[in-house]
């Protein structure tokens, strides 16, 4: 039988000496393998299992409910939120209305190449936006993430190092290999019919995109926000105001 991997969450009501050696030596005679274990926040700790018999995790649920000091929380597939979760100890901070919307500040820069390269590295297409004020690691993130996630990255336009505007790329940077990064301030108020006419044939690719400044994207053209799978707030700090005031000019235009 396949093996299968399953995500284990209990919380923590009296953290007793030997209380995980007990919970680790009831995987060991059911058989099932712990893959990676860590605390995940507010006195619970995950694991990440392997079984070759999903019976077992039956078995398992029914004699963990009898165990004193814990409560489990979750046992099932483990989804992408619980993989981050176990990896770094904490689960990624959700919009509370817009559960698509990941908030990330620069103290979580290695949580978040992380959780980027995990999308970057589905098959078929993804459509990100990245939303942050600027110089706060926008776009370096999204090239560590594609360096991780062992895709090539293109800048269809940007402002990196100086202004990009692509009007056509390479045949070889046209896959879907490749993570594309599009500026939406530069790409919708300073480029040409050609580049536009490029950033659609990329939108329609079977690959991953990155918008940064989506809600500039979609003011300037038919895109909605509804359109993408995900989006990412970067901030510098928590309490940070991500706002587009900074980057306009003495009449109100973006700059």
């Amino acid at each position: 039988m396949e093996h299968q991997e399953w995500y284990l969450e209990y919380q923590i009501h009296k953290n007793r000496p030997g209380l995980l050696g007990d919970i680790a030596s009831l995987l060991g005679m059911l058989s099932i393998n712990i893959i990676t274990i860590n605390g995940v926040e507010n006195d619970r700790r995950g694991m990440l299992l392997r079984t070759d018999d999903n019976g077992k995790i039956g078995s398992l649920k029914q004699i963990l409910t009898r165990v004193n000091n814990i409560t489990i929380t979750a046992l099932r597939p483990p989804t992408l939120m619980d993989r981050m979760a176990v990896r770094h100890g904490r689960y990624l901070e959700q919009h509370t209305e817009d559960e698509r919307t990941y908030r990330f500040t620069r103290e979580e820069l290695g949580l978040l190449v992380d959780f980027m390269a995990h999308l970057f590295s589905k098959k078929g297409s993804q459509l990100i936006g990245v939303r942050g004020m600027p110089r706060v690691g926008k776009t370096e993130s999204v090239v560590a993430a594609s360096v991780c996630a062992n895709k090539r990255w293109t800048f269809v336009s940007s402002t990196l190092l100086k202004q990009t505007i692509r009007s056509q790329l390479a045949q070889d940077e046209l896959t879907e290999e490749n993570v594309y990064i599009i500026d939406g301030i530069v790409s919708t108020l300073r480029a040409t019919e050609r580049h536009d006419m490029l950033v659609r044939e990329i939108l329609c690719m079977n690959a991953p995109k990155v918008i940064e400044h989506p809600d500039v994207f979609v003011q300037e053209t038919e895109y909605t926000l509804d359109d993408f799978d995900y989006i990412i707030e970067l901030r510098n700090h928590p309490e940070e105001v991500i706002s587009y005031e900074v980057l306009k000019d003495d009449e109100g235009f973006l700059i």
